[in-house]
């Protein structure tokens, strides 16, 4: 039966892991996953829609309750051309064969069959009996070794087993699956049954093109974001009266700072709310302790994030930037001393980073009033640890499997994140592409258009490309 769309039904016993395959695949992290056993009590469908059409569906379906009754009626009934359609109209009105019925409804519709099954413990003899009644359906089928431990001692034996009743079998851990693995995953559907090649082909194609999509639009919003934080400036005019002791001139200054800065970590919030969004994320749980749990300005995130200062000098001389800025502090035309404000700021870092000030506070006199304005950021390596943790961010949610609310992260043996070294992504960057960014990140600073911002998209979009080809998001655990 050849179908209009792929249509796959996951299957296995209860807690092998279905609906995290499914929530995985699908991107959908709303699907109800419990670490109990036997949740899923019904046939439920996860379409995959793409520029307003279903590409493929996924159908999470409940565990087996019968599979001895189940195999033992195929072999009396062997001569049935379409076993699993005449199980299911035989035992429809059965109670004893519900959640059976319920399971195979799908398969007898045409769907084709994904075996979940836990690659980290032995096979049982109730496993040999679900897959030789699978085989017995005759359907496009591909069994998934759902290992989400280090144990690796009974995968062989599953391999061999599964080999003899499947077209396909694959691993796949479905809490630590990345896209590219989603996409492998997807290609090697293809090979459970010709009839599906071309269909699965244009699948593919459009997960790759709506994934090109996201990409592009996740540069975007990289972009503006940068765009609008150098550019951000933020202005608080004081009356005369509340100025006259120097204490009361400190508190302004340090409000109007502590403003600034929280005006910075709200666009850095709007921009990963698009992140989020833009990757169909809903469930999302950051550690504080983790490098994106961390306040945008601490002390520990511009030591790990954004260039070194050898990278910055010859950034600075090749653009012209200023290696370093001070604030100024000017009331008709005279200071009033960088020192007392630095001691009096408060939140973030004290407006430094990595010693050279954030950006410059000017106070402006106006008749019976003091305008004290803080912005745009002068800092140079600013832009560089702003674009790294935004990066980091959009790399976790390209990689985070949608499935992973169901992981045990306290697990000794589970299969962990690949360890890369910590350090910012726009340090890897050549030379070249670093000046670039900082010709850009200058001309944002001074509110104009740079006429290579094409460049610096394809910059981040290469950056963005990389990193969904890696499993990097154990970063955003660091």
């Amino acid at each position: 039966m050849v179908l209009e769309i792929p249509r796959l039904a996951i299957m296995g016993h209860p807690n092998a892991g279905k609906s995290s395959v499914v929530a995985t695949l699908t991107e959908n992290d709303r699907i109800a996953i419990d670490k109990r056993a036997g949740t899923t009590t019904e046939s439920d469908v996860y379409p995959v829609v793409i520029d307003g059409q279903i590409v493929i569906e996924f159908i999470d379906t409940p565990g087996f309750q019968n599979p001895s009754a189940i195999l033992e009626w195929f072999q009396l009934h062997g001569g049935q051309s379409d076993l699993a359609a005449a199980f299911v109209s035989a035992h429809r009105n059965n109670p004893l064969f519900a959640h059976d019925c319920a399971l195979l409804e799908p398969v007898a519709a045409g769907a084709g069959i994904i075996l979940v099954v836990d690659g980290s413990k032995r096979i049982k003899e109730k496993d040999r009996v679900e897959i030789e009644l699978l085989r017995l359906t005759a359907r496009p089928r591909m069994a998934i070794l759902n290992n989400l431990t280090r144990q690796s001692r009974h995968l062989e034996q599953w391999q061999n087993t599964l080999s003899k009743g499947f077209n396909s079998v694959r691993e796949f851990n479905a809490h630590r699956a990345t896209y590219a693995e989603r996409i492998k995953l997807l290609n090697a559907l293809k090979s459970i049954d010709q009839r599906w090649e071309q269909r699965l082909e244009q699948t593919i194609d459009a997960f790759e093109r709506d994934w090109e999509r996201r990409t592009d639009q996740a540069a975007t919003t990289i972009l503006d974001l940068l765009r609008e934080a150098l550019a951000f400036r933020y202005t608080e005019s004081v009356k005369n009266n509340k100025l006259v002791f120097q204490s009361g001139r400190d508190q302004v200054k340090a409000e109007v700072m502590a403003a600034f800065e929280d005006g910075l970590r709200t666009l850095e919030i709007k921009a990963q709310e698009q992140i989020r969004a833009n990757f169909h994320h809903n469930v999302w749980n950051v550690s504080a302790d983790s490098i994106l749990g961390r306040d945008l300005l601490s002390e520990d995130v511009n030591k790990t994030l954004g260039i070194s200062k050898r990278q910055l000098a010859m950034v600075g001389m090749a653009t012209g930037a200023a290696s370093g800025a001070a604030i100024d502090l000017v009331a008709a035309g005279s200071s009033l001393g960088a020192a007392a404000f630095l001691g009096a700021a408060a939140g973030g870092m004290l407006g430094l980073m990595g010693g050279t000030a954030l950006a410059k506070l000017d106070i402006e006199k106006a008749h019976g009033t003091q305008r004290f304005t803080v912005g745009p950021v002068s800092n140079p390596r600013f832009p560089f640890v702003l674009l790294d943790r935004i990066i980091l961010y959009s790399a976790r949610a390209m990689n985070w499997a949608h499935g992973r609310q169901a992981a045990d992260e306290e697990a000794p043996d589970k299969v962990p994140d690949k360890d890369l070294p910590v350090k910012g992504f726009s340090e890897a960057l050549t030379a070249q592409q670093q000046r670039e960014l900082a010709r850009f990140f200058s001309a944002a600073r001074r509110g104009k258009v740079y006429e290579r911002e094409d460049q610096c998209r394809d910059i981040i979009k290469g950056v963005l490309r990389d990193v969904a080809e890696s499993r990097i998001d154990s970063r955003a655990d660091l």
